[in-house]
């Protein structure tokens, strides 16, 4: 390996650096400046977090390819907030939501799965020259992106892991993910104000909205305290034990089945990595039934959310802001794919007379996660914001489930 040319070469220098940017960006967001709330509306911090490091990397002042903060991070922050993130789920909750706001998440869901190798076949059959890449470098590309767009940036750099994307068709997908997911996003704020135009047109029935913002409302107060030393100590035990667990059991079983299947990594089983990520979600959805659900009261998600963009800090020294522009085809790849999603969720909430809340939020459940649903749901009200957290939850718990089904099917395709 050349040594690097960088500015800052320690890592630990660089983490800094990293964390820094971090805590300005969130800073600057929970501003009240008009400045910033304008800055933010346009660009959304999770794409500013992205988008810094590598600012940082194309002026030669970091080094991503260098640097091992991002295999760090992948390696015991990732699976760490995999737990964080599942151990909330509530299943009794979720279903206190109503069958159509399930139906709608699930919806989208199968939208992103089947959505993605559909607009690759499209493509390859009207266009194949406007991607500017080979068919193998797209397939695992977009698998990052069905990460993404059905669990989140956990699920994101998952796949990206687990399908070896490189991280120059990674870069371009980064930006496709980002910039296609926020503007179907901004559409469904707007959509919001205009909700019972909508619901009229669906002829849906919203009167069990209100019912969800109440017992929402009961249930997050119920479990809110002020968290004690104790309290984070144990989260981060989870986390971490879990994590240990996670890459205990996965260096017993990923090369059990290499030696014994060798056929099976084509499908990625024998990825150590790939069983990381499954064992600690398994393990999060395994405690989300025990009293260590109710850490969520205490800021388990937020622990789960710091490592995450921790991890998208780190995955933005790898980025090529430019590289999108040698490929603007990638673009029409994710407004087809997003189009799938969109189009599935509008005829089935219209045969089943489903509101435009459950559509959106149940969208923005898969799309943006945790990260945007509540948002998308407190553009209908303040007090509903934690029905998108509930969704997002479930879409943390299918994510690398679901994201690795569509690559498969994105392997298929593809011709691979």
């Amino acid at each position: 390996m050349n040594e690097s040319t960088a500015l800052i070469t320690n890592d630990a220098v660089v983490f800094g650096l990293l964390m820094v940017l971090l805590g300005l960006v969130f800073k600057t967001n929970a501003s009240t400046h008009p400045f910033w709330k304008k800055f933010y509306a346009i660009f959304p911090s999770v794409l500013v977090c992205y988008f810094l490091p590598s600012v940082f990397n194309s002026l030669g002042i970091i080094d991503g390819n260098s640097s091992k903060l991002y295999f760090v991070a992948s390696r015991y922050m990732l699976p760490a907030a995999l737990v964080l993130l599942t151990l909330s789920t509530d299943f009794k909750e979720i279903r206190k939501l109503g069958s159509k706001a399930i139906i709608m998440f699930l919806t989208g869901t199968v939208g992103i799965v089947i959505g993605g190798p559909i607009a690759l076949l499209v493509i390859g059959w009207v266009a194949p020259d406007v991607i500017g890449a080979t068919s193998d470098e797209v397939w695992r590309g977009m698998t990052t992106v069905a990460g993404s767009w059905i669990g989140g940036s956990a699920n994101q750099a998952a796949m990206k892991e687990v399908f070896e994307v490189g991280d120059v068709i990674f870069s371009k997908m980064v930006t496709v993910d980002i910039l296609v997911a926020n503007v179907w996003m901004a559409i469904l704020l707007i959509g919001a104000g205009q909700s019972k135009k909508v619901d009229a047109i669906f002829k849906a029935d919203s009167s069990a909205i209100d019912e969800v913002k109440n017992r929402i409302e009961t249930y997050s107060a119920s479990i809110a305290k002020m968290p004690t030393l104790s309290d984070l100590m144990m989260i981060l035990a989870i986390g971490a034990g879990a994590t240990g667990f996670a890459h205990l059991l996965s260096d017993i079983i990923a090369p059990f089945l290499a030696t014994n299947y060798p056929g099976l990594e084509k499908y990625s089983l024998t990825s150590g990595f790939f069983w990381i990520v499954v064992i600690a979600t398994a393990i999060g959805l395994s405690l989300s039934f025990t009293k260590y659900k109710d850490l969520e009261g205490v800021g388990s998600t937020r622990v789960g959310s710091a490592f995450i963009y921790i991890i998208i800090a780190t995955i933005g020294m790898h980025m090529d802001v430019m590289a999108i522009f040698e490929s603007p085809g990638l673009f029409l790849v994710g407004i087809i794919w997003m189009m799938v999603h969109v189009v599935l969720l509008l005829v089935v909430a219209k045969l089943i007379k489903a509101p435009f809340f459950f559509v959106a939020v149940g969208s923005q459940a898969n799309v943006g996660g945790a990260a945007s649903a509540p948002v998308v749901a407190a553009a209908f009200h303040p007090s509903l914001a934690p029905v998108g957290v509930l969704l997002a939850v479930l879409g943390y718990t299918l994510g690398t489930y679901a994201a690795y089904l569509c690559g498969v099917l994105l392997q298929v395709a593809s011709g691979n």
